[in-house]
């Protein structure tokens, strides 16, 4: 499991039509603010803040394609032009159980990636996609 420690960060938060909106940094836009996308601003802070990946090579809610289904993918991360990493995030009182690994397992298959990370908030699960499996690490690589 990975030690996440959160930046402080001041959140642009606005009340519209009865509804919280967040501003989401990456994608320049009001957003619903629900307690799974408070999770996802959060890891995008320290996705950008403490490990210095180019807010320009971060994609949220990309949808990705297989079979005849059409997903979202929390927040992709690039690399050389190339998807580098996966990460999905869930509201904090989702257990990172199976339902969830097998969730981003099948956006590995469509959209193959060298590091899949899953969160809650309180916990977070990384892993190197390897030629004999999954290896868990316990740090996000640097950049």
């Amino acid at each position: 499991m990975l030690q996440i420690n959160y930046p402080d960060y001041k959140f642009r938060i606005k009340k519209e039509n009865n509804k919280e909106l967040i501003f989401d940094e990456v994608r320049l836009r009001w957003i619903t603010l629900t307690p799974e996308e408070w999770i996802r601003q959060n890891f995008l802070q320290y996705l950008i803040q403490v490990k210095k990946y180019p807010k320009s090579l971060l994609s949220v809610e990309k949808i990705i394609s297989f079979s005849e289904l059409k997903k979202r993918c929390d927040i992709i991360i690039y690399k050389n032009d190339l998807p580098w990493m996966i990460v999905e995030c869930k509201e904090m009182n989702i257990d990172l159980r199976l339902p969830v690994v097998e969730q981003i397992l099948r956006y590995n298959l469509a959209l193959p990636v060298k590091y899949l990370v899953l969160t809650n908030g309180k916990k977070t699960f990384a892993f190197e996609v390897a030629a004999n499996g999954l290896i868990e690490i316990s740090e996000l690589p640097v950049f």
